[in-house]
């Protein structure tokens, strides 16, 4: 059975990472990546996102970490840093460094030229509500208008 839409899970490039198992908790039942950070209280998406951004050495040892605030399960301390380092191997690996010249502290994004476009539009139709507004109907109109529609008579064709 299929489950609805609203109860299923989006595909997520972090997801071979977050529903991997970290190992047996003390009852026997698997604990995944998902279930351990939301017991930490840290939002699951969001932590790999940082971990993926880390260097692996440093995504490592903040794993590591996180492993080891976790209520003691069927691993000991001695092997989180390999179970860290195993989880780590599934995340997605961005370019961290980037080459010489080309982008460092500071460095700007490249904007698309639909984003561009998509700006443009978004001050011209700024622009356009911002005069409308400024320039507006006069009050007199306004007033008759409003006079129209309390007497019950159409603004547009009169009575």
């Amino acid at each position: 059975m299929t489950l609805p839409s609203p109860f299923s899970l989006p595909y997520s490039e972090f997801n071979e990472f977050l529903f991997a198992p970290i190992g047996e908790e003390a009852n026997g039942l698997p604990l995944s990546v998902v279930s351990a950070l939301a017991r930490l209280d840290i939002d699951p998406w969001q932590e790999a996102a940082r971990l993926t951004a880390l260097p692996k050495e440093l995504a490592t040892s903040a794993l590591d970490s996180s492993i080891r605030r976790l209520p003691a399960g069927r691993w000991s301390h001695t092997d989180t840093r390999k179970i860290a380092v195993r989880l780590i191997g599934l995340l997605p690996r961005r370019g961290i460094a980037a080459p010489s010249g080309k982008a460092g502290p500071g460095a700007r994004a490249k904007a698309s030229p639909s984003n561009v476009a998509w700006l443009i539009i978004a001050a011209l139709g700024g622009a356009l509500l911002f005069a409308t507004l400024a320039n507006g109907t006069p009050r007199s109109e306004v007033h008759g208008v409003a006079a129209a529609i309390s007497n019950g008579t159409s603004p547009l064709t009169g009575p």
